[in-house]
């Protein structure tokens, strides 16, 4: 066996293998894969990542098995992210790893689980879900004999914090999140910058796959209806294109025609705009990417447009819908109580987090008990959930 090769097609400003800054604790790279491979790799095997699997995108995980799940949606994102890295000759694996890691800090039910669990976590510091992801590759994932988390490479825990810009400017003032602030005492991930291209490709991905996504699955579960989409600039034209197009095509069949042609349609602008930026920046390597003072992956101003349309429609008729809000008030009312009572009662915590509770009330329990419930599935935090708060559950 040869060994691997790195490619030898990326562009100059691309995140190169070779470059990389490795990681925190030393290890032999592999003889057959990348760095950012390996990156990958250790992602799609984490618990994490398969707990995603049973984690809310939008719907709560058992109202049907069709709609979304995290998994579903991390995968989505990683396929678009890896196509366009592919075309604008950046690091496909960068881009993937980045685009499959987005998600493993946040917890069950949705953004309603995120917001509870932050308001519940407010007198300690609060919680994010991107300083949460940090925590879990870093720490959380205690599967190596040799050290804690997944050891990933500088780069790819860089994009995972910095994937939506950077996160300190000088003079600001501004308060790191925890997780963040304890990891930058061990590595600088260089917070005042920009990530480089593919982390940035990646958060575009993110918002690519789920507006549409969540427009395929709204209309799957009956909470608009293609005519109320008319009036929505790009997918109402395109949807009525669909329809002029195929008319006697069955109607869950025109939805997935239109929805991967507003796919198409925003990924193609993302290239053609990123491209028109890096031809401007004319970019030397990867570190003037970083050094920029914007990011040099977006969209052109009309899809910037029409991405903020298609939010807008979201909002009311799907984000704030009744059947929804009802679904996400009973996430909520858990995410609460289960904080409230192991915050109290961490004695009732399992054995192997019971040991490194702290005082009942105590930052040292906050901490270990947000921990505890943001990597809860949706399922594990009912069933926890009806445990501890359900008589006949607890009797029996």
């Amino acid at each position: 066996m040869n060994g691997w090769t790195p490619p030898r097609d990326l562009a100059p400003y691309a995140t190169r293998e070779q470059d990389s800054r490795g990681r925190l604790y030393d290890e032999r790279e592999s003889a057959t894969r990348g760095c950012f491979q390996r990156d990958r790799d250790r992602i799609i095997h984490s618990e994490a990542f398969r707990r995603l699997a049973y984690k809310t995108q939008v719907f709560v995980n058992h109202e049907g098995d069709f709609f979304r799940t995290r998994l579903t949606h991390s995968l989505e994102v990683a396929q678009i992210a890896r196509s366009i890295c592919r075309y604008l000759q950046l690091n496909e694996d960068l881009g993937e790893a980045l685009a499959l890691a987005h998600d493993l800090g946040h917890p069950p039910f949705g953004h309603a689980g995120e917001d509870a669990l932050q308001e519940m976590m407010q007198p300690f510091g609060g919680f994010d879900h991107n300083a949460q992801s940090l925590h879990v590759v870093t720490q959380a994932e205690a599967r190596y004999v040799k050290w804690d988390g997944l050891n990933l490479t500088w780069e790819t825990l860089e994009g995972i914090v910095k994937h939506n810009g950077p996160l300190v400017a000088e003079g600001s003032g501004r308060q790191l999140p925890r997780s963040i602030a304890v990891y930058a005492k061990l590595q600088d991930l260089e917070l005042a910058t920009h990530a480089g291209p593919e982390a940035q490709i990646a958060a575009v991905a993110d918002d690519i796959a789920y507006n549409n996504h969540d427009i395929d699955d709204g209309l799957r579960a009956g909470l608009f209806t293609i005519q109320d989409l008319a009036d929505v600039p790009l997918v109402g034209p395109i949807f009525a294109d669909v329809e002029r197009e195929f008319p006697d095509a069955e109607e869950s069949r025109r939805i997935h025609e239109a929805v991967r042609r507003l796919i198409g349609a925003m990924t193609t602008d993302l290239i053609e705009e990123t491209a028109r930026r890096i031809a401007d920046l004319a970019p030397r390597d990867v570190a003037e990417i970083r050094g920029h003072g914007k990011p040099i992956a977006g969209f052109s101003e009309a899809m910037r447009e029409n991405d903020a349309a298609m939010k807008g429609f979201l909002f009311p008729n799907m984000y704030r819908h009744y059947k929804l809000n009802r679904m996400t008030s009973k996430g909520r009312r858990v995410v609460k109580d289960l904080f409230h009572l192991l915050l109290a009662e961490p004695e009732c915590l399992p054995t192997e987090w019971r040991a490194r509770a702290g005082a009942p009330g105590s930052e040292q329990t906050a901490w270990l008990v947000g921990d505890y419930i943001a990597g809860m599935t949706d399922r594990y935090a009912h069933d926890e959930h009806r445990r501890l708060f359900d008589l006949q559950a607890r009797i029996s």
